[in-house]
């Protein structure tokens, strides 16, 4: 039988994990409510609260560190997920990447389209599964519609890496991994990335592991 909380309601759920402060713990491959998808928001936390849990997950995303985090990574099932990256790294890899810095951005409701056909493939990590990174293919472009926290319409056209953000985060709230897009050929762990796989892009790891590129 299901616990009395799972059924509480989600502001209630909110303020209790907000209650002790500082970064929220993030939720690892495994538990259910990564897998169940989230319901769209549609002002199910009051306004100041929204402004509080928008908060937390910044902290959090920092703490951790990471470029993006998604309201089911902190067990909350709502459709709202965070991303920020000062794409921190050498201009080669940021030219091979199409890495460019991202501000501080919250996105409600997000949904994703491609533009065009093209895709890229590089390693990919997630705070959800930690210590591992693998490459995924995805559209080299999307058109992202949704809305901020404020309620105002978002529809913008994201490319490169910032294109892979959003589509890695927006997947969290359809209640998808990085992994179910990956070739697994390709999982290594952190150490082995440091030790073997830090270039630009990932044709030496498609060559030695035996996973091809699109």
């Amino acid at each position: 039988m299901a616990s009395p909380r799972a059924h509480a309601p989600l502001a209630e759920r909110v303020e209790e994990l907000l209650g002790p402060g500082g970064p929220l713990p993030i939720v690892a491959a495994g538990d259910p409510v990564l897998r169940r998808g989230t319901e769209p928001y549609d002002g199910q936390l009051a306004p100041a609260l929204l402004a509080r849990f928008v908060e937390a997950l910044r902290v959090t995303m920092h703490a951790a560190p990471g470029v993006g985090l998604a309201a089911p990574q902190v067990g909350v099932p709502l459709r709202i997920a965070v991303i920020e990256d000062p794409a921190p790294v050498p201009a080669e890899v940021a030219a091979a990447r199409g890495r460019v810095p991202q501000l501080f951005r919250v996105l409600v409701n997000p949904a994703y389209e491609p533009v065009g056909t093209a895709r890229a493939a590089f390693f990919e990590g997630c705070l959800s599964v930690p210590g591992w990174q693998a490459v995924v293919s995805r559209h080299a472009a999307v058109r992202l519609r949704g809305q901020d926290e404020h309620g105002r319409p978002l529809d913008e056209e994201f490319t490169g890496w910032p294109a892979r953000i959003v589509q890695h985060e927006t997947d969290h709230l359809d209640g998808m991994l990085y992994l179910d897009r990956a070739e697994l050929r390709s999982l290594s762990s952190n150490e082995a990335m440091a030790a073997r796989w830090t270039q630009p892009t990932p044709a030496t790891a498609a060559e030695a592991l035996g996973f091809a590129l699109p």
